[in-house]
């Protein structure tokens, strides 16, 4: 797949509706769009390998240990705790090369395998670390990509909130902590990591990618669009950057005037 290829895939799922959004395709095409001269073919035969040992263990076992042993044990998926850093752990063909990631990316795999398997999983984006939520006959409970699946207490998720900064009235609110995102949500909070982390390392290029990624996977949110424009400008790419702040210019009337003076203050450059 060459970069315009995955390109093109990205521009698919940006247009469809949520509960039809290609999570894993779209995030395969993701990692392509980084560097398209990788294969991932070996991603899909992990997860089709986590599919068939998640069915069998379904038939013993209930879906949150289940989803535990096959991801966590057999798949041996777990958090990368030497080198958080490591852009790799970010990318969801290297991390099913390495098995170790950060808990965004790794819960992408729960999340595909789960659903092949018949299990109901969503994502549960919490404060400073993405969980898997997971549907079983005594209710709701949350996983830990990170953590090789490990289940987390209600009392543990308080614990969490709290140091997280949220207010002791909604660390105790088990329904807020545990609220699901969408899958198209899930991969764009990847992508912002990437964004983020990106521009912490100087790596302007490989900001404007992420960035544009999410404005092709979420076409009606403008602060791609900003994100994009900063990372040429960062670069020298000034024309490019405000070819960028026009595709942001009216999908928010509300930020139209910060937009136009950035718009502004890169033009100026460019005479």
């Amino acid at each position: 797949m060459t970069r315009d290829d995955a390109i093109e895939v990205l521009e698919a799922a940006g247009q469809v509706e949520d509960d039809a959004f290609p999570l894993f395709e779209a995030a395969l095409a993701c990692a392509l769009h980084d560097d398209p001269r990788r294969d991932a073919q070996p991603a899909r035969v992990l997860a089709a390998y986590g599919i068939e040992r998640l069915k069998e263990r379904l038939a013993e076992e209930g879906p949150d240990d289940a989803l535990t042993e096959a991801l966590g044990g057999d798949l041996g998926l777990n958090g990368d705790l030497m080198h958080k850093a490591d852009p790799a752990n970010t990318d969801l063909i290297a991390v099913a090369e390495r098995r170790r990631g950060l808990s965004a990316c790794l819960t992408l795999f729960y999340l595909h395998c789960g659903r092949a398997a018949g299990v109901q999983v969503q994502a549960v984006d919490f404060p400073g670390h993405v969980l898997v939520r997971v549907e079983t006959p005594d209710g709701p409970v949350a996983l830990d990509p990170f953590s090789q699946g490990r289940l987390v207490l209600p009392s543990e998720l308080s614990r969490r909130a709290l140091r997280a900064g949220l207010t002791p009235h909604v660390a105790d609110r088990l329904d807020l902590l545990m609220a699901p995102v969408s899958d198209r949500q899930a991969l764009l909070r990847l992508q912002s990591v990437l964004f983020s982390r990106a521009l912490t390392a100087g790596d302007y290029a490989a900001a404007e990618r992420s960035a544009l990624r999410r404005a092709l996977l979420d076409p009606e949110d403008h602060r791609p669009w900003l994100d994009v424009a900063a990372a040429r400008e960062r670069q020298g790419a000034l024309a490019g950057a405000l070819q960028a702040l026009d595709r942001a210019h009216g999908l928010d009337s509300m930020g139209e005037a910060g937009r136009m003076q950035t718009y502004e203050r890169v033009r100026l450059q460019l005479n």
